[in-house]
């Protein structure tokens, strides 16, 4: 099995490299792409650039996201707290916007990369999206209109 010349590398290896070779970088590539997707957890509290902070959970299969604080939280117009007052639904326009959910079923695609619906509470729509796995501390969530999309980097503050 291997060399009789000290050479710990196994015989069939030698006499076909490129094939080990390939295995071997296969193998690897597949063993990291495991790790990054068991390693791939948005669940936390994350910090938008605005300063308002959005917590993320697990929900069903995947994740859902509600806001946990809004800046400023009172509507400089009405000195109350911030409410979500574009929503569609008349009934909800006054409901406070801490505590409304914003990413809805967001079902794992691909490594450190989730997809659902997000809501916007600036307008009222609901957008298909992404959450996007930067790194540990950083992700970017991203809405879509007719192939257009934007988005926001979050930070984590746990």
């Amino acid at each position: 099995m291997f060399g009789a010349d000290g050479d710990f590398t196994p015989r069939w290896c030698r006499m076909n490299s490129r094939r080990c070779c390939n295995a071997a970088f296969a193998a690897t590539a597949l063993a990291f792409l495991n790790a990054a997707t068991a390693a791939a957890d948005p669940a936390g509290l994350w910090r938008g650039s605005d300063g308002g902070t959005t917590r993320i959970a697990p929900c069903g299969t995947g994740y859902c996201g509600f806001l946990a604080s809004v800046v400023p939280p009172n509507d400089p117009d009405t000195g109350r707290p911030q409410t979500d007052k574009y929503n569609p639904d008349p009934e909800k326009r006054n409901r406070p916007l801490v505590g409304v959910q914003v990413l809805f079923s967001m079902q794992p695609n691909g490594p450190g990369k989730w997809s659902g619906q997000l809501y916007y509470y600036g307008n009222g729509r609901t957008y298909s999206g992404n959450l996007l796995e930067r790194d540990a501390n950083n992700i970017r969530v991203e809405g879509c209109w007719f192939g257009i999309c934007g988005g926001e980097n979050l930070t984590r503050v746990r």
